[in-house]
């Protein structure tokens, strides 16, 4: 089966990326390519909406789609959790849509974040640094807010420690329990290092993509899984999951 896809945001980096992965691909074709001057509406016919925009552009392409019945990949960075929550309502009166938010499309920033959760249950220091491209217009990015939000559920029932300094601008944005700083800058495309403390010892664990082609795969494989899912799915994980079941 072909998977009629629209692209909203394509001529972005990622919308871009996703035109390309379309036009080769077997199984993908192309429904629509959208920008910051197309009517939503365009959108209709789709099997698959991507959206790759800014936050509040997203959100009423996410309205737009569950009004209407469809099933997109949320790209944008910006989805915290309390956003995510209020989708679930939203779902639940209109059955057919699905909505799949993925903050990295990346397979290894992925494991990096599952690592990182893992290894937060064994220490009370943790400091996420994020950097992206200058172009990057959002911070801190919806990958490093994942990841707080991933180290926070993995660190439930322990106590969390006084984090000193909070509420000085330049010890960064407490997110969940976690500090994150945010590096926007010329040359790069996407790092993350996750600084864990512990007595005499820091662990790093850290995460770079040199472009955006290291997406690829998880932009093909969330965009074959939303054809056929149903409700809320949030991040990469639970798309690699569902895939086995396709």
């Amino acid at each position: 089966m072909t998977i009629k896809v629209a692209v909203v945001g394509a001529t972005g980096r990622m919308g871009k990326l996703a035109l390309d992965l379309i036009d080769g691909s077997q199984h993908l074709s192309l429904h629509a390519a959208l920008d910051s001057k197309s009517e939503l509406s365009q959108v209709i016919g789709a099997d698959v909406i991507f959206d790759v925009t800014r936050l509040e552009v997203s959100e009423r392409v996410v309205d737009f789609c569950v009004s209407n019945g469809l099933k997109v990949v949320v790209g944008t960075s910006g989805w915290s959790a309390a956003k995510l929550a209020a989708l679930e309502s939203k779902l639940s009166a209109n059955p057919g849509a699905a909505i799949l938010v993925i903050p990295n499309f990346s397979i290894g920033s992925m494991l990096a974040s599952s690592f990182a959760a893992a290894a937060a249950k064994f220490f009370d220091s943790i400091e996420i640094v994020e950097a992206h491209h200058a172009g990057k217009i959002d911070s801190p990015s919806g990958t490093a807010v994942r990841t707080a939000e991933m180290i926070a559920d993995a660190r439930q029932g322990l106590t969390q420690p006084l984090i000193v300094g909070v509420g000085q601008t330049a010890r960064g944005e407490v997110v969940a329990g976690v500090p994150i700083h945010s590096l926007r800058l010329a040359g790069v495309s996407a790092k993350q290092d996750v600084h864990f403390g512990g007595v005499s010892e820091l662990l790093t664990i850290s995460h770079e993509t040199s472009s955006v082609a290291a997406y690829s795969h998880g932009v093909v494989l969330s965009l074959r899984v939303a054809a056929q899912a149903e409700g809320l799915m949030v991040g990469l994980q639970s798309v690699v999951d569902a895939s086995t079941r396709l």
